[in-house]
């Protein structure tokens, strides 16, 4: 496995956050835990994503796993509108 495979992330619904907390980075690198809102942002390798949801499914204090798409999502954008700044400048 190279240092720079192809990683994707999971949002971990959970039930029990000190379970989580200590469990979660088992499957993959923990980015961020919620206690307010009892989630987990995990990350782990796109290979073995099927066997990892599955092993997770199976811990009592998740209760729904959701794939993130923050890496599919476009972040280069354009505009239309002409840039004003010039008019403001000093």
């Amino acid at each position: 496995m190279d240092m720079f495979s192809e990683r994707i992330g999971l949002i971990v619904w959970i039930s029990d956050v000190k379970a989580a907390k200590n469990q979660l980075d088992r499957y993959g690198s923990v980015h961020y835990i919620s206690r307010k809102m009892h989630y987990a942002v995990l990350y782990i390798h796109a290979n073995k994503e099927e066997e990892t949801m599955k092993q997770l499914q199976r811990l009592h204090w998740v209760r729904k796993i959701e794939r993130s798409y923050r890496n599919e999502i476009k972040t280069e954008y354009n505009s239309n509108m002409p840039d004003k700044t010039r008019f403001y400048s000093l």
